[in-house]
């Protein structure tokens, strides 16, 4: 009996693949496989690991014999999900390997951007030296500050874990309260949008991209935040306004911003370049060899699952 066929898309670490490869018959060439190739070449294939290319209806319609797609990550509003489903196609992610990393990069933006790491570096590398003890100059300690955490899933979880013990106090807003068990555990209050955009000392963004988040950071928003807070976003580019936290930016009503994704990524705007009170990565959140293995081997045991077994895992378009 011939084996189910899967093909890889993207760049994807090779130890990662290791139980895909010994499952199904695999094809993952990223040189030759452009959306060009992916296209015409997809009906072949039961199963897609899908980075690096957009899964639209022509995608979808071209994989004729799809009864897969993962993603390699947690995102998927790359996907077409409904229409995935009408197809009868399963699309699942990959919750759990982009934890963590995502988390710590998440804090490291936090710490540079307080801390204002990136304009001390510049004014050093260009030569130059200031004195701190001038107030324009100083950043913001976090202990006894409050963290705001819009989406209180696993990444939030884990960036509240890790800004407690620098000692700050963790508010969170989603779209559903914890249980009151976990909310003790985890020692965190649930409070209004509101009241986490007006008290929040940094707030931190872990949403998806949904119809109902697109464009929820916004002037109105920035204009009720602190004027010493600081916006720190690591989910989704499309959560956040761009044109107008530039605004803010430059006018004092927010006092700086960390950002590891944008609106119009891989474009960034010159406005938003240009300023020293931002600090920038490219969409890098788990960009770690242990982090891709991990999410690679959590895509790999979706598409074993579900083609071996039936049992769609971290099931998206159910």
């Amino acid at each position: 009996m011939s084996k189910a066929k899967v093909l890889v898309t993207g760049i994807i670490p090779e130890e990662g693949l290791t139980d895909l490869r010994a499952a199904f018959d695999v094809t993952y060439d990223p040189e030759k496989e452009t959306r060009e190739w992916i296209l015409n070449n997809l009906a072949d294939f039961d199963g897609l690991l899908l980075m690096g290319t957009k899964a639209d209806r022509e995608l979808i319609d071209a994989g004729k014999n799809l009864k897969i797609i993962t993603t390699n990550g947690v995102g998927f509003d790359h996907v077409d999900i409904a229409y995935a489903k009408e197809k009868g196609i399963v699309v699942s992610n990959c919750p759990m390997g982009v934890r963590v990393p995502t988390a710590e990069m998440t804090f490291a933006l936090l710490l540079a951007t307080v801390r204002r790491l990136f304009f001390y570096d510049k004014v050093v590398r260009e030569g130059n030296w200031m004195d701190v003890s001038e107030k324009k100059y100083m950043g913001m300690s976090l202990q006894g500050k409050t963290l705001g955490i819009y989406g209180m899933g696993r990444i939030g979880s884990e960036v509240g874990r890790f800004c407690q013990a620098l000692g700050m106090n963790v508010i969170y807003n989603d779209v559903r309260q914890l249980d009151s068990d976990l909310e003790k555990k985890l020692d965190v209050k649930y409070v209004d949008f509101d009241t986490l955009v007006k008290t929040a000392d940094v707030i931190t963004l872990h949403a998806p991209a949904l119809p109902s988040t697109v464009g929820i950071f916004n002037a109105d928003v920035f204009s009720k935040m602190k004027n010493t807070a600081y916006l720190i976003n690591a989910a989704r580019g499309v959560l956040v306004k761009e044109a107008d936290l530039v605004d803010a930016l430059k006018n004092g009503e927010i006092a700086g911003a960390g950002l590891d994704v944008f609106e119009n990524e891989p474009n960034v705007s010159a406005d938003l370049r240009a300023l020293d009170n931002v600090i920038m990565s490219p969409h890098a959140g788990t960009g770690t060899l242990e982090a891709r293995i991990a999410i690679a081997q959590e895509a790999s045991k979706n598409l074993i699952s579900f083609i071996n077994d039936g049992k769609a895992l971290n099931h998206v378009n159910a």
